[in-house]
């Protein structure tokens, strides 16, 4: 059985294909511009591929309810050419499979609650941060979707008191994504954060805003584990600092074993960057079986 899947990104389309197991047979990228330029190379790369059904995780807003007239849709998406296009729709025309839709950070919380480090668990939450601020949410053994799917990264927080300038969320003021993205952190300090690596005060006002995010969705989900993606993750020293923090503002509330083992609770990806393309794996699987 081959499974088609599309990591559909606002800068990127990751296209490939993978078996059952998640294994990756092939993947292509393909830039996103324009809808008119982009969905036709989309449809060419499966179209002779025989795949039995596609899995898409794609950026939003996006419509990702079934019973929905605009199911599918890309919404109200500050990439204005891709403003209510309708995505599986083009795809369902050109292509005679099963084809499961999902939010893109949905995907990769998927891919490792089916294949990484939250496998067998029925609560967890995947946190991409790096161009921009995405939380994908499974909880009750089911990704969460509810009026239309969580926008985790548009949390607002408190600003840190050194920190008067930082935000750069056009929408809200005090926001994680304005606050914690790879653009929020190169507006405040200049640099890409690659370049920053051997400044500790950028990674102690990171781990400040990254903390708090987490420390609200600890107390309003309860996830069993929390795991951390993008870009900007790949900082590995955020880890012990948002460890520490998110401990000190829990400030013993909530006593559990998870928390007791922190280093096991909060932690980064674990499939190698592919735990979006392995969700899509699982979507596409579970478009076939129903």
């Amino acid at each position: 059985m081959l499974i088609g899947a599309l990591e559909a990104g606002g800068t990127k389309m990751v296209c490939a294909i993978g078996k059952e197991d998640g294994t990756i047979l092939e993947q292509v990228s393909i830039p996103t511009t324009t809808p008119e330029e982009t969905i036709p190379k989309i449809i060419a790369y499966f179209k002779d591929k025989k795949i039995d059904a596609l899995g898409v995780a794609a950026f939003g807003p996006v419509d990702v309810k079934p019973g929905s007239e605009t199911y599918g849709y890309i919404l109200d998406t500050p990439k204005l050419a891709w403003r209510h296009k309708d995505l599986l729709g083009d795809l369902r025309k050109e292509l005679d499979v099963p084809i499961g839709l999902d939010t893109d950070v949905n995907g990769s919380c998927l891919g490792e609650v089916t294949y990484g480090c939250a496998k067998g668990l029925d609560s967890v939450i995947y946190i991409t941060i790096g161009t921009g601020v995405g939380v994908g949410v499974w909880v009750n053994g089911k990704l969460l979707h509810g009026m239309l799917h969580p926008e985790g990264g548009h949390i607002l927080l408190t600003r840190h008191p050194e920190d008067p300038d930082g935000g750069i969320c056009p929408s809200h003021h005090n926001c994680l994504e304005g606050f914690a993205s790879g653009p929020s952190i190169e507006a405040r300090w200049g640099k890409k954060a690659i370049e920053l690596i051997d400044k500790p005060e950028v990674w102690e006002l990171e781990s400040y805003y990254i903390a708090q995010a987490l420390t609200d969705y600890i107390m309003i989900l309860s996830p069993q584990k929390i795991i951390l993606g993008g870009g900007v993750m790949h900082q590995e020293q955020l880890f012990p600092l948002i460890r520490g923090k998110v401990k000190e503002l829990v400030n013993g509330y909530i006593n559990t074993k998870e928390l007791a083992d922190i280093d096991n609770y909060i932690v980064p990806a674990s499939l190698h960057d592919d735990q979006g393309i392995m969700g899509c794996i699982k979507l596409g699987l579970d478009a076939l079986e129903s």
